[in-house]
């Protein structure tokens, strides 16, 4: 049992804010009492009390020697039915987004910082194209083209007999067959239009706290470097001209990026972008068609056709010129709280190119008797060609993200720097895997028993560089045995050389401890292995680059040999042909199963709360993050959280004038934190904050420097009346937050905490104690203590709206307004 905890001195009614992290928690639990009421909030995200606090905010004076708990339940913001893993599906936006967050903190520079946001959103927007043409791949060639025109693919499938070229019927001219085909793309685009649709009207387009928010106007930060077209030079609001204005951008007080009105607020990015891409997807899909028709009709006799396939290929590079000016002219706006939408041309710009699309279905539908279908679809191309600007655009990224770096290094930034680079990478690997995945095993299915590209079967297979692709992913997998085999060799070294370590720390604090060689391998090993998140950066670096030379190799592969492997080793030694048909027949078959697994282990994670808590903090850190460069990302869910947590807690120092303590565990404090930054100054400053098993420096001052980087963290420290941190060696995910002594006011972080709380039994502990790792923080006897003392060190409740007084604008000024740090002792 732990010791009572201690009871902190009166000083007025206290609220204790519990936000829970990943996984999500149930009010219950996190109250400790089985019956909860719900007091705000919906059936997505709610704060829930105990019966008898219900009306707290009524009778403050009940609660002088305690605090108020509250649970702030967000869990089905992420989470839900096996139904919603199909989000899993669009990995790769979410994954190409975050490259964006992980630009590196730095001091001006502020062109390049815009060059690095406009080579994200390119790269987003060719991952678009990719799904897309990989979609047209399937239907367009492997399905329309190759098995529909030929006798001995169709004559196998009932389904597509009224497509076989063998029947002479109406679809059977290759032209009306790719105009049906033409839907599923079409489709494909459309849908992920409604759902980014559907979740912009919910998330983005949710108007967020306006400057009417409880206790107190936010303030409008002025600018800072650093965000898309918002600082100086803006696109869209021009530079800021003459001596008034230099003074005002000298003068005015710069706000942290998390502290910014519009951060929480897309709405015009995001709908802005949604068009493009989704202009982007029809464009993708008439280009396919018209490219084909059209190389067909230039060797025809019909000028007439020849000239309406060159004015319709011309209109769509137009339009995919008016594409690219859309997605590079203007990025986030996070200074204030854009409301607009951009002007018709850019709305519209969708239905002008689904209109190109009905225009390419109408011309490849023309009658041409004499079109026969051979081979692959003509213009396979684009595949090569979006491989190469991929890895362009990488290069690019990696080579501003070094400039950005160099003007203002830190030691703990992951990679030097490259994090963005790296996982931008990851983003395009992930969309090539799923893509050329699924059109290899369409091809598989289609060509029966032969292997596709061999000329076995029926049908050709799918693109060159696709087979390619997936005959270097056992060469991946082999190439990172090396590093996961040395990863665990230092594990059960360290774990070695702390096991006199954990001995001799227990053996200092309890008495008459007897080594248990089991025991001490259990928690060393524990500690061991949360040091490996520590290693994470390397080892997606590593991932990267060896993607990166794979994928230039595949190219240069599938263009000097213009075969699939296995026929491009035919004639070489007998061990390099049997290793080029191993790896081709292979990797096509783990494309295949790592994207069926990759469905049902997120299909499980959604359904099953054991597995959400191992990988969902990986989906939780990608989801945490605005829709900065793709729009058909997974929506995210800290623009409903964080207006939640500023809300509640505005609301509760404005009525009550009380103290309060965010509570935040794991994702919960990257929450709380987030909130805590956009409060009214004035609140922020009564405002008290307890983090615990926190990723806040370890994952996301490492990852995204810009943000959670020394400088952010330090700044947040100072603005809060008082911060404490708690930590454990065993725990993988939370870990310190590296903010020393401030004034008067301790160091933040206090940790690392015993885990497990007793080596052996003992008479207070005669059972077992669990390594807890990241779990159950608020068990240990710590954490009671730091937060009475964090409520103490609060100042107390303001005696005018102890009375009911609705706003703090009238209020005395808090401690850090008379000049105090705000974090001494009350």
């Amino acid at each position: 049992m732990s010791p009572e905890p201690p009871v902190p001195s009166g000083g007025g009614a206290a609220l204790e804010l519990l936000v829970h992290g990943v996984g999500g928690a149930t009010p219950q639990e996190m109250l400790a009492d089985p019956y909860t009421v719900r007091i705000t909030g919906d059936e997505t995200a709610a704060i829930h009390r105990r019966p008898d606090d219900e009306e707290a905010e009524s009778h403050p004076e009940r609660y002088e020697d305690g605090p108020v708990p509250e649970a702030y339940c967000w869990s089905n913001l992420t989470s839900g039915n096996g139904a919603r893993a199909l989000w899993l599906l669009l990995l790769p936006f979410m994954v190409v987004n975050l490259a964006h967050w992980m630009r590196p903190a730095t001091n001006g520079l502020a062109r390049t910082q815009r060059l690095y946001g406009v080579f994200v959103r390119l790269l987003a927007l060719t991952l678009t194209v990719l799904l897309t043409a990989g979609a047209c791949e399937v239907a367009l060639d492997l399905v329309a083209w190759q098995c529909a025109g030929s006798a001995g693919c169709a004559e196998d499938r009932a389904w597509l007999g009224f497509l076989s070229a063998a029947r002479e019927g109406w679809w059977a001219q290759p032209g009306r067959r790719l105009a049906l085909a033409a839907l599923v793309p079409a489709l494909l685009v459309a849908l992920l239009w409604y759902l980014s649709n559907r979740t912009w009207s919910a998330y983005e387009a949710q108007r967020p706290p306006t400057d009417s928010v409880p206790g107190g106007s936010l303030p409008e930060p002025g600018p800072e470097a650093g965000d898309d077209a918002t600082d100086a030079t803006d696109a869209c609001e021009g530079p800021v001209r003459g001596t008034a204005g230099e003074s005002a951008r000298r003068t005015a007080k710069v706000r942290p990026a998390l502290g910014r009105p519009g951060f929480w607020y897309g709405r015009r990015l995001v709908a802005r972008l949604r068009a493009a891409h989704t202009a982007a997807g029809f464009l993708t899909v008439a280009g396919a068609i018209t490219g084909a028709t059209a190389r067909h009709d230039r060797g025809a006799s019909s000028a007439v056709r020849e000239g309406g396939g060159w004015l319709l290929q011309s209109t769509l590079v137009v339009g995919a010129l008016v594409v690219l000016w859309v997605v590079c002219s203007r990025g986030r706006s996070e200074r204030r709280r854009d409301g607009t939408l951009d002007n018709a041309v850019i709305n519209r710009l969708p239905a002008a190119s689904l209109a190109l699309l009905g225009l390419s279905v109408l011309y490849a539908a023309w009658s041409r008797p004499e079109w026969v279908s051979a081979g692959t679809l003509p213009g396979a191309i684009t595949f090569p060609v979006l491989v190469l600007a991929q890895g362009v655009l990488v290069i690019a990224l990696a080579a501003a993200a070094l400039v950005l770096h160099r003007r203002a290094p830190h030691a703990r930034i992951a990679l030097l720097g490259l994090g963005g680079p790296a996982v931008a990478m990851l983003a395009c690997a992930l969309a090539g895997v799923m893509t050329g995945g699924v059109a290899q095993r369409v091809g598989d299915w289609l060509d029966g028993s032969g292997t596709p590209g061999m000329g076995e079967g029926s049908i050709v297979g799918p693109p060159v560089l696709l087979s390619w692709q997936a005959a270097v992913i056992p060469v991946l997998l082999v190439l990172l045995l090396v590093p996961v085999v040395l990863l665990a060799v230092r594990t059960m070294r360290t774990a070695r050389r702390l096991a006199p370590v954990v001995e001799a720390e227990y053996g200092s604090r309890e008495e008459k401890v007897t080594p248990d060689s089991v025991r001490t391998r259990r928690i060393a090993g524990a500690r061991a292995r949360a040091e490996l998140t520590d290693a994470a950066p390397w080892l997606v670096g590593l991932v990267s680059g060896a993607t990166l030379l794979l994928g230039v190799g595949a190219v240069l592969g599938a263009w000097l040999s213009g075969d699939v492997p296995g026929r491009a080793a035919e004639g070489g030694p007998a061990l390099v042909q049997s290793v080029a048909d191993t790896a081709q027949a292979l990797g096509s078959w783990l494309i295949g199963l790592g994207f069926i697994l990759f469905v049902t282990w997120g299909r499980r994670a959604y359904r099953d709360p054991s597995a959400r808590r191992t990988i969902g903090i990986l989906w939780d850190v990608g989801t945490f993050w605005p829709r900065a460069s793709h729009p058909f990302a997974p929506p995210c869910y800290a623009e409903r959280a964080v207006p939640d947590l500023t809300w509640r807690m505005a609301s509760w120092t404005a009525r009550t004038g009380g103290r309060l303590v965010i509570s935040g565990h794991s994702q919960g404090s990257v929450l709380a934190a987030a909130a805590v930054w956009q409060l009214p100054e004035g609140t922020r400053h009564r405002v008290a904050l307890l983090t615990y098993g926190s990723p806040l420096e370890r994952l996301y001052g490492r990852w995204f420097p810009a943000y959670f980087g020394a400088g952010p963290l330090s700044d947040l420290g100072r603005e809060v009346h008082c911060w404490r941190n708690l930590w454990r060696a065993t725990d993988p995910i939370g870990g310190p937050v590296r903010l020393g002594a401030d004034g008067d006011a301790p160091a933040v972080d206090r940790g690392p905490l015993k885990d497990p709380l007793a080596y052996g039994r003992t008479e207070r502990r005669p059972l077992p104690e669990p390594i807890l790792g990241h779990s159950e923080y608020q068990a240990d006897p710590a954490f009671a203590v730091e937060r009475a003392a964090l409520l103490d060190r609060l100042p107390p409740a303001l005696p005018a709206q102890r009375d009911g007084a609705a706003t703090d604008r009238g209020a005395p000024e808090s401690p850090r307004s008379q000049g105090s740090s705000g974090r001494s002792s009350a």
